[in-house]
């Protein structure tokens, strides 16, 4: 696919450790010409934990994407009337983003954003990190796969023996699953082994 001209948002929510696997996709995507515009949730933007400081991972989106963060409802909601976005992709996707989505709250940047392109009839792309995948956020998880112009990065469980119920996307299928669905088609399988039961 011929990705010049395209803008691509891509956000992230709060689970910093798949931040490192996600970071050479946003790359991907400007090396095969699209403009990025990053959206992310406040957590991003206020915490530090074992898997990289706040600031550190701010300024790396800035330089990959050579654009400024968007982090707040307000400087989200523009997505919308504007129009710029060809694809909205949410990697990592939390259950707490997947569970406010799929319920239709809108309180961060981030779900302003899926909510403006929801609007526009364009298409979201979710890769789902959530330790609750197949517990309680199943139902989440299920309303949004039936969603009109929802699709999915594909997933599995990432952990099967310790954490069953954790469910965690392909990282590395980001840009794929992008394409498909901008064909308006879902990235085959969607369902994956993620879990190497031989280790």
């Amino acid at each position: 696919m011929n990705w010049q001209g395209k803008t691509v948002g891509y956000a992230l929510s709060g689970s910093h450790c798949t931040f490192a696997e996600v970071m050479p996709q946003i790359q991907r995507f400007i090396d095969a010409g699209a403009k990025v515009v990053p959206i992310v949730t406040s957590t991003i933007m206020t915490t530090d934990t074992r898997f990289g400081k706040s600031e550190d991972w701010q300024q790396q989106l800035k330089t990959i994407t050579g654009n400024e963060i968007i982090s707040t409802i307000v400087q989200a909601e523009p997505l919308g009337p504007s129009k710029q976005l060809d694809v909205l992709v949410i990697a990592p996707c939390t259950g707490n983003t997947t569970s406010k989505l799929a319920n239709a709250m809108t309180d961060s940047a981030v779900l302003m954003a899926a909510k403006a392109q929801m609007r526009n009839g364009r298409p979201v792309v979710l890769a789902i990190s959530t330790n609750d995948g197949l517990g309680l956020n199943a139902a989440n998880i299920a309303k949004l796969l039936v969603a009109k112009n929802i699709y999915f990065v594909p997933f599995g469980q990432d952990n099967p023996q310790q954490k069953p119920n954790s469910l965690v996307a392909r990282m590395d299928l980001v840009m794929e699953a992008c394409e498909a669905a901008l064909g308006g088609e879902q990235l085959q399988p969607m369902v994956i082994e993620r879990f190497n039961y031989g280790s």
